[in-house]
């Protein structure tokens, strides 16, 4: 269990860092928007993504 958790943690670190290696200039101006978000939209778009995420999880398991 330990190992798949650090290899999923290993691969959530991989995938964060392709945006501002591959197109640092879209990844500023992505961070640029986001800060523009109320609060609520913000937390709207984390709560939309742990469900994806965990709708994933559950399907796929």
């Amino acid at each position: 269990m330990t190992s798949s958790l650090l290899l999923a943690f290993a691969l959530m670190l991989v995938l964060e860092g392709l945006m501002p290696f591959v197109a640092p200039t879209a990844w500023r101006e992505t961070f640029r928007r986001l800060i523009q978000f109320s609060d609520g939209q913000i937390r709207f778009v984390g709560l939309t993504s742990m469900l994806i995420g965990l709708f994933l999880m559950i399907f796929l398991s």
